[in-house]
């Protein structure tokens, strides 16, 4: 297998509609990373789930994705995969479960996400575990961190490592972790570690709920950062789904340019947004790209993109072009 096979089987083979468009934005962020441009990837619906951190993890560690938004699930979902991988059950027939189908899976601490089921004990109990230790640590000392901060601290601590049964080159959070990667998680209260966190907190075990820091001071963080980092370079948006992991990330340009009055703010440098979500009224999942040039995201010769496929296929086809398979 020569270095130049995906590339070449690409480029003869996808040739129009969709295909074409998923060339021409593999082809535009190669060119806008080669060129010195960074990119942030957002996460939206259950791409950790759907294992992206197989080839996410490689484009981290190779400089190819330079910061994360994402939910709050797919930041945990990610862990989950690192500790329980080998139990999860797939459903493949999961379009012909029927409401007894659902609530036997329930009934065995299996939580189903399409056609995958994520273990509650070895997952979710087990990262709760280890979290919470990092929580009452810090509420402790009056020490406040973002989410993705203590799970930054569980990794670093190898508390989890004797129960990884998936290897740690494919967890994107990993990868992240060791380029000390800016993370943004909007809406963190809305996954099952932000559920647990608040039940902590209504039980006493964490006293202060301010421990783990929220939304308005990630947006204030992403100003900050985004502020510094494209005074720097170009920085471009690369947006799987739709949702609040991508339209969080990428206002925080009117943000500094229409709401602090910072004119000079770069506008973002290139955009792709992979969806299935159809173009809709009021839809932001569905919202065509220059729709975000009246926003002030995007400019009039930003290099933009919209695949219309499921990311699960999408997204590694353009990963591998840009890391040159």
């Amino acid at each position: 297998m020569g270095k130049e096979m995906l590339r070449d089987f690409l480029r003869r083979h996808y040739r129009h509609f969709n295909a074409a468009t998923l060339l021409d934005a593999a082809q535009a962020y190669d060119r806008h990373v080669t060129e010195g441009g960074r990119m942030l990837v957002s996460l939206a619906g259950a791409m950790s789930t759907a294992e992206l951190g197989i080839s996410l993890a490689e484009m981290i560690r190779a400089g190819k994705v330079h910061a994360v938004s994402c939910t709050g699930a797919n930041l945990e979902e990610d862990l989950f995969k690192l500790v329980a991988h080998d139990r999860y059950v797939r459903v493949s027939h999961y379009r012909d479960l029927t409401p007894e189908d659902e609530a036997a899976l329930l009934a065995k601490g299996l939580n189903r996400v399409t056609d995958t089921c994520i273990p509650e004990d070895e997952a979710m109990r087990c990262l709760e575990a280890a979290l919470l230790k990092e929580w009452q640590t810090a509420d402790r000392k009056g020490e406040r961190l973002f989410p993705h901060e203590f799970m930054y601290r569980v990794l670093r601590s190898g508390v989890l490592a004797s129960s990884y049964c998936a290897d740690p080159k494919d967890s994107w959070m990993m990868a992240a972790m060791e380029k000390n990667l800016p993370v943004f998680v909007p809406g963190w209260e809305d996954s099952t570690m932000g559920n647990v966190f608040a039940a902590r907190c209504l039980d006493g075990a964490v006293k202060n709920p301010q421990t783990v820091r929220g939304g308005i001071e990630y947006m204030m963080r992403l100003a900050e950062w985004y502020s510094e980092a494209a005074a720097e370079t170009s920085w471009g948006f690369f947006q799987i789904g739709g949702g609040i992991a991508g339209d969080f990330a990428i206002c925080v340009v009117p943000l500094l340019r229409l709401d602090l009055r910072k004119t000079n703010t770069p506008l973002w440098g290139y955009f792709c947004q992979i969806s299935d979500s159809v173009t809709s009224y009021g839809s932001y999942s569905g919202a065509t790209p220059n729709e975000k040039i009246t926003w002030g995201k995007l400019g009039v010769d930003t290099p933009r993109f919209i695949i219309e496929s499921d990311a699960t296929i999408v997204a590694p086809l353009v990963f591998a072009y840009v890391l040159g398979m």
